[in-house]
């Protein structure tokens, strides 16, 4: 977060000529499927750095009946600042027939914290979903009792840092779900408050990181069954112990295809990380491989980050939100480790100079075969408008799509749901609705939620994949799923995390434009075993389990 504004910049909010149209479109539909949730940052004027971070949400199918339930993670009071109202996170059940209904205290998740993330994953391995939730203070591990109730088993991953985006990955290739948690700075408390004030003006404004220590972030290693599923903290030997980032954006993937996941980190104000898994350890590569800094050299406020493949060719490219008047970054991925700033040819710095990114996700929305991009934005200055008249506190979310290319276009008409003014944070991407397109949950800061139905995406064909791995690792973290249809190759890796603070639905979605089927389907699981369907019709979800091959 940044407290630079460029006012002459201002004709860039004017300059984004939108082109793009689209059958399909975006309609909030949370109000009308019974949810209800109000985030509560807490804010009470003094402007406490954490209230303005805004919280996720994260996509769990909570009872396992097939239908995709949601968890919105809330704020509130603000432990040793305020004395405001303590609030919970918000669980709502999905009835598989477009309602939900709340269920956080039946189901034991209604954590009181001031809440940033939640994470989901099977950490256990019993087949359920788990869910850790981040905060400003002590982190919670919750387990399912696969009972319909959570068990608090916080003990050793319990951090009380300030926590932000986390994500499971099985870092050391043992079987089972490593935990990785991020954390942004250290925010002293009582009277040495540090206090951010607009030039000799009386104008209070929220401090920029720049004005704190980074914090530590954590590596749990996972035990497994024979440890009774308990932790390690690995921070220290897996070369992580550094105070240098100010983590906001957390995601694990194999960026240089050599079997193990890596670790690529966005951070506000400092350099982003990228951190390659050498198998022992990791080894921060960020200015090495050019995903550091932008392509002037300067570090930005990153915020939200995804990976994937954008221009078709193998390669995981990464995507980071920052702050407005920087725009957000895509860089390249130009194979044997190198990146590329791709930023102002691929279309990226003219959409998004004018917004303030955070939740962000590349998504097939259209299920024309390209990865398109999605954007939560929303200022970080409640008191913005009087300090750069350029700019508001409330924003309108962006969908960018694909050219087939790897650039992008906004979107003109990509329905009501996007031309909502919020103060938008978390976003998570889930086909909640079972009918073949990606749909997007918002969490805004002091303001409703919102549930973005995509209507008519699914006019074109798509294939939906469940991966169940042989061992601990049962939802499959870290393998790769290529789908072939005609000439055209599409490469996706299953994970965890990713956007802002946020998780997303356990399900890869291709989309297959007007294909009827796929060719050929091939998954490459993180144990180094390899499988290969063939003639897989369109509009169904496929589970695919590992078998014991040799």
């Amino acid at each position: 977060m940044n407290q630079l504004f460029w006012p002459c910049l201002a004709i860039w909010a004017f300059s984004t000529v939108l082109h793009a149209q689209s059958e399909a479109v975006f309609v909030d539909v949370a109000t009308q499927s019974g949810i209800d949730f109000v985030h509560d940052n807490g804010a009470q004027g003094m402007r406490y750095l954490p209230e303005t971070y805004g919280s996720g949400v994260a996509f769990i199918d909570a009872d396992m009946d097939g239908s995709i339930d949601l968890y919105w993670v809330n704020g509130g009071r603000i432990p040793g600042l305020t004395d405001g109202p303590l609030v919970a996170n918000a669980f709502y059940r999905n009835s598989g027939q477009g309602a939900f209904t709340e269920h956080s205290a039946e189901y034991g998740i209604n954590d009181t914290g001031y809440g940033m993330g939640a994470l989901v994953g099977d950490y256990d391995a019993d087949g359920s979903p788990d869910l850790y939730v981040t905060n400003f203070g002590p982190n919670v591990l919750y387990r399912n009792a696969r009972n319909g109730t959570f068990v608090d088993v916080s003990d050793g991953v319990d951090d009380a840092g300030w926590g932000t985006s986390a994500a499971f990955a099985d870092v050391d290739l043992d079987g089972d779900i490593d935990l990785f948690i991020g954390n942004y700075v250290f925010y002293p408390l009582g009277d040495d408050m540090v206090q951010c004030w607009v030039g000799n003006s009386r104008e209070r404004l929220y401090c920029d990181p720049r004005k704190f220590a980074g914090q530590m972030n954590r590596l749990y290693l996972n035990g497994g069954a024979d440890s009774g599923w308990t932790w390690t903290d690995a921070t220290r030997d897996w070369g992580l112990e550094s105070t240098d980032g100010k983590e906001l954006g957390v995601i694990f993937g194999d960026y240089d295809n050599d079997g193990d996941p890596d670790l690529y980190l966005a951070n506000d104000m400092v350099p982003n990380m990228l951190y390659r898994n050498d198998g022992q350890r990791f080894i921060e590569r960020g200015l090495a491989s050019g995903t550091s800094l932008n392509d002037e050299g300067s570090v930005e406020a990153g915020m939200g980050v995804d990976m994937g493949d954008v221009d078709g060719d193998g390669l995981q490219d990464f995507f980071v939100t920052n702050f407005q008047w920087e725009s957000n970054t895509l860089y390249r991925n130009a194979g044997h480790g190198f990146f590329i700033d791709s930023t102002v040819p691929s279309g990226v710095h003219k959409a998004s100079m004018a917004y303030l990114g955070f939740g962000a996700g590349f998504i097939d929305y259209d299920n024309d075969g390209d990865l398109d991009i999605f954007v939560a934005n929303g200022h970080v200055y409640d008191n913005v408008e009087k300090v750069d008249h350029a700019s508001s506190y409330p924003q309108r979310n962006q969908l960018l799509t694909n050219r087939g290319d790897g650039t992008f276009t906004e979107v003109a008409q990509a329905g009501p749901g996007l031309d909502l003014l919020r103060v938008s944070r978390g976003a998570a991407f889930a086909d909640y609705d079972g009918d073949g397109d990606t749909d997007v949950a918002v969490n805004n800061s002091g303001g409703p939620a919102a549930l973005l139905r995509n209507d008519g995406g699914n006019t074109k064909g798509w294939l939906g994949i469940e991966l169940v791995g042989l061992g601990a690792n049962t939802n499959g973290l870290g393998a790769e799923v290529e789908v072939v249809v005609g000439k055209r190759t599409m490469v996706r890796q299953m994970r965890s995390g990713g956007s802002y603070l946020s998780s997303h639905d356990m399900r890869l979605l291709f989309g297959l434009d007007a294909a009827q089927k796929a060719d050929r389907v091939t998954v490459r699981w993180s144990s180094g075993k390899k499988q290969t369907l063939k003639q897989i019709a369109a509009n169904q979800y496929v589970k695919i389990e590992e078998r014991d091959l040799p």
